[in-house]
């Protein structure tokens, strides 16, 4: 549904006929999208809603980099450790034994 709390005209997975289904009804009633903290400055997911960014693919940013690198994050790259390709000890010493 095309949401119509805080980015209107857009197409919001967490829209409901009720209203934004974001957040735990139950505990403290119904939330809304959060803006962007700083960490998501850069990301594809950053749009601008009446002059305020958002992420469109979450509705909560700072959660998701609470714990570390936000999983939706296109403009950071996980670093992997460059290691030597591991070789099975086995197939090296049929290996080693033949000669090649």
């Amino acid at each position: 549904m095309q949401c119509n709390t805080l980015k209107p005209g857009y197409e919001c997975q967490f829209m409901t006929e009720e209203g934004c289904g974001y957040g735990d009804v139950r505990e403290s009633g119904r939330k809304e999208c959060e803006p962007i903290v700083e960490q998501c400055v850069g990301c594809d997911h950053v749009h601008e809603f009446l002059g305020v960014k958002y992420c469109t693919a979450f509705p909560s940013p700072d959660d998701k980099w609470r714990l570390g690198l936000c999983n939706f994050a296109t403009h950071k790259k996980v670093a992997k450790a460059s290691q030597d390709p591991k070789i099975n000890p086995l197939k090296a010493s049929k290996r080693a034994s033949r000669g090649g």
